[in-house]
């Protein structure tokens, strides 16, 4: 008796996983496939090829309106369930109508605005925010860092898996290393407790997990910003405590922001491009700040650039010189 075929969707989860693909990669990948099959009226995608994919992508800007970014992940989708799933090569697609990524300059607090903010916040999300701006992380960095990522003899942070699938190293600001290493003692105290209580694992690569068959549970493992409660991880089935989530985090910083009087649009990423900005101010090289940020291109890091305070540039509007009497 032959066995059945897998579904289109299952053998692209599968081939997410075998490649370490992030959970939330493999679930966009999944819906966005998902939708392509479905804008065709569900005709399989071996039937289809380039025509269908520009028609797919050039809804997505013509009708959809959607993001320069958001197509991109959208045709990388498209190009994964081709090239790695089905094993079928797709020539160059021609005449796709393409989003225009809006050119904007990023949002940055002032040295004062950053700690009103992080005054707002309290116990571990204060924290967490003070290594998301002092170490210039992205919010899912900050969210991933394990207990072996950090190095308080170098005052290092190891990222890795980083945007890209790249590792770098960045700073550990001093001035926060010793709440940081009262934060981890309180957690390898939680931590015994999930291991007697038969949990304490985290979830790690697939690959080194069959390597290591233990590694799960060791401690070095563990997220340093852990979950407060125990889940089910939806690819193993494995109850586990997992990171804290993003969504949420958003929320508590948004808050943050809010009470502290805050009026620029804000978001977790401020704190990176404000940690970015405020380097340039001191003087540091754009190089150095490209290598911290892990930015592939220096005309990335350059974008700073454009927000930053320069001394040569503080000039006075003609109104101050001709009318500085006049009220509004």
């Amino acid at each position: 008796m032959e066995k059945p075929k897998k579904k289109l969707l299952d053998l692209v989860r599968e081939e997410c996983r075998f490649r370490h693909l992030s959970y939330h990669t493999e679930k966009a990948y999944a819906d966005w496939i998902r939708r392509y099959v479905q804008f065709h009226g569900m005709r399989h995608p071996e039937e289809m090829g380039e025509t269908e994919i520009r028609d797919f992508l050039s809804n997505l800007a013509v009708n959809g309106k959607v993001a320069q970014n958001t197509q991109n992940q959208a045709y990388n989708a498209i190009l994964f369930l081709y090239k790695k799933v089905l094993r079928k090569e797709i020539g160059p697609v021609y005449g796709a109508r393409r989003s225009r990524k809006p050119q904007r300059i990023p949002v940055v607090l002032t040295p004062d605005e950053t700690t009103r903010v992080i005054d707002e916040l309290e116990g571990v999300y204060r924290l967490m925010a003070t290594v998301q701006y002092g170490s210039g992380l992205r919010l899912i960095e900050t969210l991933r860092l394990r207990v072996q990522d950090i190095d308080f003899h170098r005052y290092q942070i190891t990222v890795r898996g980083g945007k890209g699938d790249k590792d770098r190293m960045t700073m550990l600001p001093k001035a926060i290393a010793e709440a940081l290493q009262n934060h981890l003692s309180r957690l390898k105290r939680q931590h015994d407790r999930d291991l007697a209580d038969g949990a304490g694992a985290v979830h790690i690569p697939e690959q080194l997990s069959r390597k290591y068959p233990n590694a799960a549970k060791d401690w070095r493992w563990q997220y340093v910003f852990p979950s407060k409660s125990l889940s089910v991880d939806p690819r193993t089935g494995i109850r586990q405590r997992h990171h804290l989530n993003d969504i949420n985090v958003n929320r508590v910083y948004g808050m943050a922001a809010k009470r502290a009087g805050i009026t620029k649009r804000f978001s977790s990423h401020v704190f990176r491009h404000s940690f970015a900005t405020h380097l340039l101010e001191q003087g540091v090289d754009v190089r150095i700040i490209q290598e911290l940020l892990g930015h592939k291109n220096l005309e990335t890091t350059k974008i700073y650039l454009h927000v930053m305070r320069k001394p040569e540039a503080d000039i006075t509007s003609p109104l101050d010189t001709l009318l500085p009497n006049i009220a509004p």
